[in-house]
């Protein structure tokens, strides 16, 4: 019997939760996530403003989502 999605959910969940407590160094661990992050920046003539509008950008967005959650 296959597990039904909550059941999915709770599986990933506890796997997620054993490999975070089996993980010595978290910095080392998420590193390769950071850079490939950063890299997409790293083209704009000032990397540290298109980031900035980025992260500018997904403000908005979730201040537009509240609202909108807000108003249903």
């Amino acid at each position: 019997m296959s597990p039904s999605p909550n059941e999915r959910v709770l599986l990933g969940r506890i796997g997620g939760y054993k490999s975070w407590a089996n993980t010595e160094d978290r910095t080392a661990r998420t590193a390769p996530g950071r850079a490939a992050f950063l890299a997409r920046f790293a083209d704009a003539p000032d990397p540290e403003a298109a980031k900035r509008a980025y992260f500018a950008e997904l403000s908005l967005k979730a201040a537009r989502a509240r609202s909108r959650k807000k108003a249903a």
